[in-house]
């Protein structure tokens, strides 16, 4: 596996794991970090995305983990397609917790410099909050 795939690896099984969201994102984004995912709502810029996307979907689901289904690795960039499970616990785009388990599809691409994400381009299908899995 190669460098840049493990560390995808890492980023998924440490965002699932960690509580300190802020050293995290300090860990593996850039200070120059790029978002270039458009997020409805979202105002902020730069490594706060990744902050307040974890946040919020930690509030919402406090057992979230990632499921990494294929990364495929192209010069500076790893694609990583997979899934989020969890527990709909907490508010969640304006719907209320309702204890259902919940599996969000996930494309990311991650492009990596010097061991940390310098840009993110993605999309996550989070309509499916509202279609529990049980």
């Amino acid at each position: 596996m190669s460098d840049k795939k493990a560390l995808t690896e890492k980023l998924y099984g440490e965002m699932s794991q960690s509580g300190d969201i802020d050293t995290l994102v300090e860990t593996y984004f850039t200070e120059d970090f790029v978002e270039h995912e458009e997020i409805p709502g979202l105002e902020a810029t730069g490594r706060e995305v990744p902050k307040m996307m974890f946040r919020m979907m930690r509030q919402a689901m406090p057992d979230i983990h990632a499921e990494v289904d294929l990364m495929i690795e192209e010069d500076d960039k790893v694609v990583a397609y997979g899934t989020f499970v969890g527990t709909h616990t907490g508010e969640f785009m304006g719907m209320p917790g309702n204890g259902n388990s919940v599996r969000i599809p996930f494309t990311d691409i991650l492009q990596w410099q010097d061991g940390k994400i310098a840009g993110h381009w993605g999309v996550s299908d989070m309509s499916a909050i509202f279609a529990p899995t049980e």
